[in-house]
């Protein structure tokens, strides 16, 4: 049995999106770890006496409907009344004991296979002081956050994984760091092989930047941290940006790479994409051309 528990706060002011950003969020971490979710308990809080109660109505009903969709059941909830909304899931799922998947088992050798693209917390603060409109995040971000890690999970568990980590607060440069000390290697990341999202470059060269940049900076510079090509201050920014229903950081045998990648791309996971390996030096990261 798996129980985790996962709340955030509004990502953006459309609540169905946000329900259903939160509620993909949470699940993702049963996922992550191989398992299937079957239950979830609402986790909110509400400013009753700010907010129109619709408002919460429309959070829920967007994470209703990705607990449906993930094949799971909803079977209540709790309601704390609060000065801002947050909403997430506590999640119930199974894993075979012996199949258990962890950010811990990568080997030198591995592959490393990522399968949303990055820059989401730099967007969300751009719509917020308006230098992004809604309506672009809409159509070019929002319905990858809200796409469950199901479908790219069930691919993977097909071929020999090794470890699995979904990337979210950490940035991606935070969650390497978690998998290279975990198997007591070197993780080497191909800077131009990551995936972002539209506008997320852009948004840092136009000033815009996220409350966790700054700490995930500082988390990974403490831990050897190579950088073997130039790239201007606002490239770098992207490295430490947060992820709210990220996607999953998979490794896998080097030589599975390309049938990996290419029978995720055939379900539907189109920006899947090997970014890196795992090879035996000192622990923590490179990052390479």
């Amino acid at each position: 049995m798996i129980n985790t528990v996962d709340f955030i706060t509004p990502p953006v002011d459309d609540p169905y999106w946000f329900g259903q950003i939160s509620a993909a969020n949470s699940i993702s971490d049963v996922y992550s770890m191989g398992g299937r979710p079957v239950t979830a308990l609402n986790v909110v809080m509400f400013p009753s006496k700010r907010l129109d109660m619709g408002f919460l109505r429309d959070i829920l009903r967007g994470g209703h409907d990705k607990v449906v969709e993930a094949g799971a059941c909803l079977v209540g909830g709790h309601t704390v009344d609060d000065e801002e909304p947050k909403y997430g899931l506590c999640v119930n799922g199974v894993v075979h004991p012996d199949r258990i998947i962890t950010n811990a088992g990568a080997k030198p050798g591995d592959a490393l296979i990522l399968t949303k693209p990055l820059g989401s917390g730099v967007l969300f603060n751009a719509v917020r002081s308006g230098k992004l409109p809604f309506a672009e995040l809409a159509r070019e971000t929002l319905p990858s956050l809200a796409t469950l890690n199901g479908k790219a999970m069930e691919v993977a568990l097909g071929f020999d994984l090794h470890a699995c980590t979904d990337i979210t607060g950490f940035g991606i440069l935070g969650h390497l760091l978690e998998v290279a000390h975990g198997c007591d290697a070197r993780v080497v990341i191909h800077y131009r092989a990551l995936p972002f999202y539209p506008g997320a470059l852009d948004m840092y060269r136009k000033g815009e930047t996220t409350g966790s940049n700054k700490a995930n900076r500082a988390m990974v510079a403490r831990h050897h941290l190579g950088m073997e090509l130039s790239l201007d201050k606002f490239e770098d920014e992207l490295l430490y940006d947060p992820q709210t229903s990220g996607g999953l950081l998979l490794a896998l045998p080097g030589d599975q790479a390309d049938d990996l990648v290419a029978a995720l791309h055939a379900a539907g996971v189109g920006v899947a994409v090997r970014i890196g390996e795992v090879v035996v030096d000192t622990v923590g990261l490179t990052v390479v051309e």
